[in-house]
């Protein structure tokens, strides 16, 4: 969270203005705060931030990582935990394609390979499979390591913030990829075959 306006979301006066280009970032903040007017911002980290010291909005989000990489994680007015703000599904991983039968590329690969990281993306990308969801759908979860296990949190939204639907899973590692098709089981079934139609 970067704002001129406030030093927290919580903080923002009604009627802020947000710029966002994230339909997820739309729809919970939305969801969190329907008093605020959410815009469409675009362009790269430096243009977000023009845009936002030059007062053509109040607020704006990006990623943390972003702002590391590129030395300006001193400019988050608040850092948002996931109890506010859930990610997009599998944010922050890096992943490589090769052929399956490439054992030669695979053997490179395997040093590189994290193994803790790779069953939070499956979980994540069961959720996502599940819900067959796009860039164009408002989905968010994050799967973590907790307690020798994983919990896998998601959330579907519409657009406008209303009708959100959160989930919850917690389980073995070896069963990351059914926790999350579960997890979009029971948010489809909650949210009706007609959620996503607008």
């Amino acid at each position: 969270f970067l704002s001129t306006a406030a030093p927290s979301l919580a903080a923002l006066p009604k009627g802020a203005a947000v710029g966002t280009a994230s339909l997820r970032r739309k729809a919970i903040l939305l969801n969190r705060r329907p008093d605020l007017e959410v815009t469409p911002i675009r362009g790269n980290v430096d243009t977000r931030m023009r845009k936002l010291a030059d007062g053509e909005v109040d607020a704006t989000l990006l990623a943390v990582a972003g702002l590391k990489r590129l030395g300006k994680a001193d400019a988050a007015t608040e850092i948002l935990t996931p109890e506010i703000m859930l990610p997009a599904v599998c944010q922050g991983a890096i992943g490589i394609e090769c052929r399956t039968a490439d054992d030669a590329t695979r053997t490179l690969l395997e040093p590189i390979d994290d193994a803790p990281t790779a069953r939070r993306v499956a979980a994540e990308r069961a959720l996502l499979a599940g819900l067959d969801g796009s860039c164009r759908t408002p989905i968010a979860a994050l799967a973590e390591i907790v307690d020798g296990g994983i919990r896998i949190r998601a959330l579907i939204a519409r657009t406008d913030g209303g009708g959100m639907v959160e989930t919850e899973r917690f389980g073995g590692e070896a069963d990351a990829e059914a926790m999350g098709r579960d997890a979009a089981d029971e948010l489809r079934r909650r949210a009706g075959p007609d959620y996503f139609a607008d």
